[in-house]
C-alpha cells in the first residue's frame, strides 16, 4: 500500500545480519492489506501524543557503531525532548529537545548547537544518522506525516514494516496494550543502505 499520512528496547540485540526485505513478491506471511481495525488503531495512535519512554538506543554505520541509554524521551505533541548517555565517542550525557524542522542539541561538556536541520547536525555533532523528526512516528509505530509510505502486515495483523525516504523500519516486537495505554512497540529497528538504527523501548508512560 503507498498513501500518504494526512496532516494531522529489555535488552538489546546484536545488529550484525540485518538487511533489507525485498517487497515485490511480497515475502511470506506478510501482506499490504490493513487489518480492519487500522484506521481506528491509528487514529488512536495519532492522538497518542504525550508520552514518555525508556530504553537503549544502538546506530551502526560505516564509519563507526555504539550504543545509548535512553535516560528519558518525552514527547508533547510536536516537541521532544531526549536525554541520552553514553561512553561513544566521548558523548557521555547528550541532551536534544526540538520540535520538526528544529533542534537544540547539548552535549557533555556544555557546548550547545541549534540548527533547523535536526539530522544534520545530530551527525556533525555525533557522527550518528538519526532521522530524529521521523523516529518520533515510527517509535509508535506510524508513518511520518510527510512524504509517501508503505506498510507490511503479518500473518497476525500486526505492523510489520514501514518503507519511507529510504528507510525500512521493522518491527519484530510489541507491549500489549495495557492499562491507558495502546499496544506499542518495544522493538524498533530502521535500516537504511548500509546504516541501521535501533530502539529497544523497556517502559512506555502516558504523559496526558
Amino acid at each position: 500500500m503507498t498513501c500518504r499520512l494526512p496532516l494531522a528496547l529489555a535488552c538489546l540485540l546484536s545488529l550484525a545480519g540485518c538487511t533489507t526485505i525485498q517487497l515485490e513478491p511480497l515475502p511470506n506471511g506478510m501482506t499490504d492489506q490493513p487489518p480492519a481495525n487500522w484506521a481506528s488503531h491509528t487514529a488512536e495512535l495519532t492522538r497518542f501524543n504525550h508520552w514518555l519512554l525508556s530504553g537503549k538506543l544502538a546506530v551502526k554505520q560505516p564509519s563507526d557503531s555504539g550504543t545509548a541509554i535512553i535516560n528519558r524521551w518525552q514527547q508533547q505533541g510536536e516537541s521532544y525532548e531526549l536525554a541520552l548517555s553514553s561512553s561513544f565517542l566521548g558523548m557521555g550525557s547528550t541532551q536534544l529537545r526540538g520540535v520538526p524542522g528544529y533542534i537544540h542539541l547539548t552535549m557533555a561538556n556544555g557546548d550547545i548547537y541549534q540548527s533547523s536541520e535536526p539530522e544534520n547536525l545530530i551527525k556533525a555533532a555525533t557522527g550518528w544518522q538519526l532521522p530524529i523528526d521521523n523516529l518520533t512516528w515510527w517509535i509508535k509505530g506510524l508513518p511520518a506525516p510527510e512524504g509517501d509510505f508503505r506498510l507490511l502486515f503479518d500473518d497476525k495483523n500486526k505492523l510489520a514494516l514501514i518503507k519511507q525516504d529510504g528507510w525500512e523500519i521493522r518491527y519484530d516486537r510489541w507491549h500489549p496494550s495495557a492499562g491507558n495505554l495502546p499496544e506499542l512497540p518495544a522493538r524498533v529497528t530502521a535500516l537504511k543502505e548500509d546504516k541501521r538504527v535501533r530502539v529497544v523501548i523497556s517502559n512506555w508512560q502516558r504523559e496526558d
